[in-house]
């Protein structure tokens, strides 16, 4: 098994959303909150060094937390090992062509050198990618409650999160339980799959092949949901209070004094807007949103710059060089297996390393 080949239009995609993340970052950003990045760098450059220390401590937290999460939906898995696929799969999604695409196909793919079945893996994917986004529409949601609480009058940036929110989240819970529930609906959302990566790799990619592994993982999921829930929503918890904890730390180094629930407000609606696809990881897009949620709730704009783009180092880019790193460990992990030699024992997929 290789990784898809790029094309040219997934080339293209990557360019145009790259564009669009500089644009946001390096343009968009500074005119909105009245700064520049001159400005921002001189603020993060009186960052104290265990600032950054505690960043990275926490950093470390968020993506062990994360393991935990896909060592539950996938059986077998160690955290080492979830977390070198993690990252790994984080690095590609972001530095090739098809994104989220690719980063699903590289997790695929060293899952499947491990001796994991194909259905274990598209187990493990779906899982964790719901329990991912529902956590995700949460946060605002439990933010807007909080601010509720507070405040009488809420901005309309914060209005508007919980709205989309909660309307998207209602949609993937929706989709989860039908997928569960009902074997036309499994076989649905497998054939819509098999359209959609037609048209990401047209040449790679194999007619059929999503709705059958979707059809095999159906119970698997089922079984995953039922014995491991409290695994995945505690992984979950951790993932994002490290990433919290790095937001605060962030608003602290660089002056800004607000309140825990407008915080925790703003930091909700970053996570959120870090799933959106237009740009790798999000980038651009979750500081954009961030910085704009931050001076809504009465943050000083140039400070709000300064901190998002401090967040987005701990929270997104630091990824990329882990990444790199775990793929150099997998490429030298002597106990990884071959796909030739899983089909010479012919033996039983389990789900579980051999």
């Amino acid at each position: 098994m290789i990784l898809p080949r790029p094309t040219v239009a997934s080339v293209l995609r990557l360019l145009l959303s790259l564009a669009i993340a500089l644009a946001l970052l390096g343009w968009v950003l500074p005119r909105v909150t009245e700064t520049t990045w001159g400005d921002m760098v001189g603020v993060l450059r009186t960052v104290p060094a265990t600032a950054l220390a505690a960043c990275f401590v926490f950093t470390m937290a968020f993506l062990i937390s994360y393991a935990i999460t896909m060592r539950a939906s996938l059986p077998g898995l160690t955290i080492p090992k979830a977390l070198t696929v993690n990252t790994a799969g984080s690095a590609v999604s972001k530095l090739l062509p098809g994104g989220g695409a690719v980063g699903l196909a590289a997790t695929f793919f060293i899952c499947r050198s491990w001796g994991f079945s194909a259905g274990a893996v598209a187990t493990s994917a779906i899982v964790t990618g719901v329990w991912n986004t529902l956590s995700r529409v949460a946060l605002p949601i439990l933010a807007i409650g909080f601010l509720a609480l507070a405040r009488p009058e809420l901005p309309a940036v914060l209005r508007q999160a919980a709205w989309g929110a909660g309307v998207s989240g209602a949609l993937i819970l929706a989709l989860f339980l039908g997928i569960i529930v009902s074997a036309h609906v499994a076989d649905s959302v497998g054939r819509a799959v098999d359209r959609l990566g037609g048209w990401v790799f047209p040449r790679a990619h194999r007619a059929g092949r999503a709705q059958a592994a979707m059809s095999d993982a159906r119970a698997q999921i089922i079984e995953r949901v039922r014995e491991a829930w409290h695994w995945l929503t505690l992984g979950m918890v951790g993932f994002f209070a490290a990433q919290l904890a790095i937001f605060l730390i962030a608003l602290h180094v660089t002056g800004i004094q607000l309140a825990f629930t407008p915080s925790f407000a703003a930091f909700a609606i970053g996570r959120l807007l870090a799933g959106v696809g237009i740009t790798p990881g999000g980038i651009g897009i979750t500081e954009m949103g961030t910085a704009a949620a931050l001076v809504a709730l009465g943050a000083d704009p140039a400070l709000s710059a300064a901190a998002v783009v401090l967040v987005s180092i701990f929270t997104n880019l630091i990824e990329l060089p882990l990444g790199v790193l775990a793929w150099g460990l997998w490429s030298l992990d002597p106990q990884k297996q071959t796909f030739q030699a899983e089909r010479a024992t012919h033996a039983e997929p389990t789900g579980r390393p051999v």
